[in-house]
């Protein structure tokens, strides 16, 4: 039986959309494990390949952005006007081939092509599934829909601590048979989360494609119309977009440089904080999405334009202090101060999200989030990361990457607080309606 309700309903319920979603929320739970669980385990890999932190922020950074800054855009464009779901397989066996291959990689180039399959998996696989959920659903539940896909994807982000680590510290002691050979445990870490997506993403065979809703110039809009309709938003998407991507960068410099952090600063072991990391991001990803839905769906509600980015805004302004993480006196201060900006980081992200899919015509929020992903892969992967490494070799080297993430950290936050009420200044009153 389909988990989609019926697409030939008037108006969708979410009640019905809860099996799809949840299928959904898996999906991408699995696909954001892949992207930073090498970050867990990198320290593993620097170690035996012989590899510098300009080489691991080159792999990160550059080996996600620059796959997603060629195919984001036209695999958003394929969400608004193909079937999302047979797409989003289709991303699925993209992160699945680049897990393996970086299992298996010897050398900085392997690792680089390893990534890049993940990346564009992964992120992609957002654009679909938010564009799918949001035809599942009224406006005005979309919050709430949001929230089942954003538990996923911090679920994944917490997997990736508590399931990374664990995987790393049982396979550094199990003694594997002999016809299977010594793997290194960080390998041994990505085949085994490899195995486990493939299982976990079988559900999404039994979803339907949805009923798209709420076009203005329909799914098979020439791709000079899509951009004309969003440039003649920009008033409202340009600091949509500033503000968001700020969040992007720091989120993502965080996902990749905090455990190594924990390892050069405090002296701890992938093993030795995978489960109190991985506690500390699901919480903070748990009550960020719920708070983030709710306040989304109440500030839409709101007569008051722009009223949806509230929440935004007062999340980004509490993210500034919680930016200074890195600098924490002692480990339950890093986990605390974590945790809150990794709450207001995913809240802010959350209501972003429900914006697009409600003041957006639908023609438009595959390719609107697909230019998201692109420049969020360029500046969160292709700059954030090597900048980190750049003000660490400015403070002195390696061993400041805690007070480069800080600096950086505070300089961005700073940005999305300011965006956020421009964007709120010039949203426009609906779907179909455009920016003051």
């Amino acid at each position: 039986m389909p988990l989609a309700p019926d697409p030939t309903r008037a108006e969708p319920r979410l009640s019905a959309a809860l099996p799809a979603l949840f299928a959904l929320a898996l999906a991408l739970a699995i696909g954001t494990m892949s992207i930073f669980l090498f970050s867990i385990v990198q320290e593993a890999a620097k170690a035996e390949l012989g590899l510098t932190d300009n080489q691991l922020g080159f792999i990160q950074g550059v080996g996600a952005a620059a796959p997603l800054a060629v195919l984001a855009v036209p695999i958003g464009r394929l969400v608004d006007s193909s079937n999302r779901m047979r797409l989003l397989l289709l991303l699925v066996l993209g992160w699945t081939i680049g897990l393996v291959l970086t299992a298996f990689a010897d050398s900085v180039t392997g690792l680089f092509i390893a990534r890049m399959f993940v990346a564009v998996g992964g992120f992609c696989s957002v654009t679909a599934a938010i564009s799918i959920a949001a035809d599942m659903c009224p406006p005005t539940q979309r919050g709430s829909a949001m929230l089942v896909l954003t538990l996923g994807k911090w679920g994944g982000s917490a997997g990736a601590f508590a399931l990374g680590g664990w995987l790393f510290g049982m396979l550094g002691t199990m003694v594997l048979p002999a016809w299977i050979g010594p793997v290194a445990p960080w390998r041994g870490v990505h085949l085994a989360v490899a195995a486990i997506g493939v299982i976990v993403c079988l559900p999404l065979l039994f979803v339907r494609e949805p009923a798209r809703r709420e076009t203005v110039a329909g799914a098979d809009a020439p791709f000079s119309v899509a951009m004309r309709e969003l440039w003649d938003r920009r008033a409202f998407i340009l600091p949509l977009f500033a503000g968001q991507l700020s969040v992007a960068m720091i989120d993502t410099a965080a996902g990749i440089w905090a455990a190594p952090v924990l390892s050069r600063s405090y002296g701890l072991q992938p093993d030795q904080f995978a489960q109190w990391m991985g506690l500390v991001v699901f919480a903070a990803g748990v009550i960020g999405s719920i708070l983030g839905g709710l306040v989304a769906d109440w500030g839409h509600r709101l007569p008051r334009r722009g009223g949806i980015l509230i929440g935004a805004i007062a999340a980004t302004t509490l993210s500034v202090p919680m930016s200074l993480f890195p600098l924490a006196p002692d480990v339950p201060s890093f986990a605390l101060m974590l945790g809150l900006f990794l709450f207001c980081g995913t809240a802010a992200g959350l209501i972003v999200g429900v914006t697009i899919t409600v003041l957006l015509p639908n023609e438009l929020r595959g390719f609107c989030i697909g230019l998201f992903v692109a420049l969020a892969g360029v500046l969160g992967f292709g700059v954030a990361p090597p900048l980190i490494t750049l003000v660490s070799g400015l403070l002195g080297g390696e061993s400041h990457l805690g007070t480069a993430l800080a600096i950086v950290g505070v300089v961005i936050t700073a940005i999305a607080s300011l965006a956020f009420p421009l964007a709120m200044r010039h949203a426009p009153r609906d779907s179909t309606s455009l920016a003051t």
